[in-house]
Order: C-alpha cells, then sequence, then structure tokens
C-alpha cells in the first residue's frame, strides 16, 4: 500500500493541502513501488498510527495533483 510524503492525518486534510498547492509525494515502504504517473489508492496516516482513511489519487511525475 501507499502513503503520502508527510503524513496526513484526514483525507479532508490531504484534499486541502493539494488545493492550496503544497507538493506531496507518494511513497510505498514495501518491495512494490507506487506509480509515477496515473491512478493510486493510497491509505493513513501511515504506521504507527491506525490507518483512518483510503483514498484514490491522481499521480504526475510522483506527485499527487488531485484527490477523490
Amino acid at each position: 500500500m501507499a502513503y503520502a510524503e508527510g503524513n496526513p492525518k484526514t483525507k479532508k486534510e490531504l484534499k486541502q493541502w493539494i488545493e492550496s498547492g503544497r507538493k506531496v509525494r507518494i511513497f510505498s515502504p514495501g518491495m512494490f513501488p507506487p506509480k509515477m504517473n496515473g491512478t493510486e489508492f493510497i491509505e493513513g496516516p501511515h504506521y504507527p498510527q491506525p490507518h483512518r482513511f483510503y483514498a484514490k489519487v491522481e499521480i504526475k511525475d510522483g506527485y499527487i495533483i488531485k484527490v477523490s
């Protein structure tokens, strides 16, 4: 599973970051890297906190450009 850098606590917070122009990268701590372009699914916040949200995101050059 992939995550957003900065560890947003909620999907709403992630959306606000993207809408404000903040550059947020996507990353995956596992052995399968996330896509650099296209659609990806993320969850958050990341470990050790329990996951509270899942989001479909659009990625361009490794950065999140849209949160669904």
